[in-house]
């Protein structure tokens, strides 16, 4: 899908890597997110429809190559010359058969769905007589197993003091299921049908939590300040926690554990991990940072006009657009002095920013955060500036058990009454 016009008649197009996977059964997110040469040489067996948004018509084809070039995907495609152009009238009965949701005809994006385009189509009278359906039948990528496999703390201990850091500083997260989470943060979170859940009406939840409890955000200065309390409470922001003590991590990582019910059947314990990020300590932000002040404030432009923003302009005619317009203004309320002049490259970043430890949380939990831009992407496998590695968790109720020892608990974790009134009652329960 794009706004572009004329984008499939030539042969080449580029994608966000931030579009990637709009729209996309949460299933299907989790064999593709990685992109290696298992991956693109599925999604290059699979037909295509290519479509432009609002209601012009449609066309059938397939890619013949994908090249990852920085944040950026290009594909070259070929529109099946025996297929006329679909109308849009033909298509749109056929949208919940081909699982294209309302929003997604108004949306650039590249989606990938589980269905029979062509049986689809074939029924629906769409497909001239002797059209021949694509045979190759592209097989499912699994997804990369971690990089090693610990299932005792002791061993997890060993792992992480045989990591190189190399001048880096080293930051970690912990994902009680690998199958479930990714690296992203809350608000850029999808269901299990691919729509955003929150993303749409971010500027109004933020505004919302600042009406509602006013008082507890008076000694905030900067936006960054404000997602980080907001973060605390449980509200969807543009940060992904991060944090300096490994063990943190593995506690996250092992949190979720046991066997499940689900239908009558028991399922297995999903494995976790623990996800190691390197970072240069001059790529490191802090509260004060311009550049977090600018992403930040992100997250009070509404979608339409963070949408608008139009990155292939050259940066002064960038910088006159509304929405930069208004980001700046924004920025102006917590800094008056900042220049008024917004470096394009900077709003799309992943950034590691340390906040203020302004709660009992974040200071025991040495809490930095990934900061995302405007359909920021960070790649599961790293980018230039945040590399990734990963450690894989079994056998998680007995690692917590051996945390619990080293005073890393829920109680500790999370240092509030009722927490600690849960974990002393379900220590000094009865256990048969």
């Amino acid at each position: 899908m794009t706004a572009q016009d004329g984008a499939w008649d030539g042969r080449g197009y580029e994608y966000d890597r931030g579009r990637f996977l709009e729209y996309t059964p949460d299933e299907l997110v989790e064999s593709f997110k990685d992109l290696k040469s298992r991956q693109l040489e599925a999604l290059v067996a699979l037909p295509c429809l290519f479509a432009y948004e609002g209601k012009e018509p449609m066309r059938v084809g397939k890619l013949r190559t994908i090249k990852l070039r920085g944040r950026s995907l290009f594909i070259d495609f070929e529109l099946d010359s025996a297929i006329p152009p679909i109308p849009f009238n033909s298509i749109d009965p056929l949208r919940r058969l081909l699982d294209i949701r309302d929003w997604e005809m108004n949306r650039t994006h590249w989606a990938v769905k589980d269905e029979d385009l062509f049986g689809i189509l074939r029924e629906a009278d769409l497909l001239p007589q002797g059209t021949i359906q694509p045979t190759v039948v592209a097989e499912r990528p699994a997804p990369e197993p971690p990089q090693s496999q610990v299932n005792s703390v002791g061993a997890f201990v060993t792992a992480v003091l045989a990591l190189t850091k190399k001048g880096k500083e080293i930051f970690y997260r912990g994902h009680s299921s690998k199958a479930k989470y990714r690296l992203e943060p809350s608000v850029f979170r999808k269901n299990s049908a691919g729509d955003y859940v929150h993303l749409d009406n971010e500027d109004r939840m933020y505004r919302e939590l600042l009406v509602t409890n006013s008082s507890d955000f008076q000694g905030d200065v900067y936006s960054l300040d404000r997602l980080v309390r907001m973060q605390h409470y449980s509200l969807p922001t543009r940060l992904l926690d991060i944090t300096s003590n490994p063990l943190i991590a593995l506690y996250f990582a092992c949190r979720s554990h046991g066997e499940k019910q689900e239908d009558g059947k028991v399922v297995p314990e999903e494995p976790g991990e623990v996800i190691v990020f390197f970072i240069d300590p001059e790529d490191i932000k802090y509260f004060d940072s311009d550049t977090a002040s600018c992403l930040a404030n992100l997250a009070r432009l509404p979608r339409s006009q963070r949408d608008s923003l139009d990155y292939a302009l050259p940066s002064i005619g960038f910088n006159k657009q509304k929405a930069v317009r208004r980001l700046l203004h924004f920025v102006k309320e917590e800094k008056p002095f900042f220049e008024a002049r917004m470096k394009k490259e900077d709003l799309r970043s992943v950034i590691c920013v340390k906040g203020k430890r302004s709660n009992d949380r974040i200071s025991f939990q040495s809490g930095a955060f990934l900061l995302f831009g405007h359909d920021a992407v960070l790649d599961e496998l790293g980018t230039p500036k945040i590399g990734v590695t990963r450690i894989g968790v079994s056998g998680k109720a007995a690692m917590l058990e051996e945390l619990d020892r080293l005073g890393i608990n829920e109680r500790t974790v999370f240092p509030y009454i009722e927490n600690s009134a849960r974990y002393i009652a379900q220590k000094f329960s009865f256990k048969s």
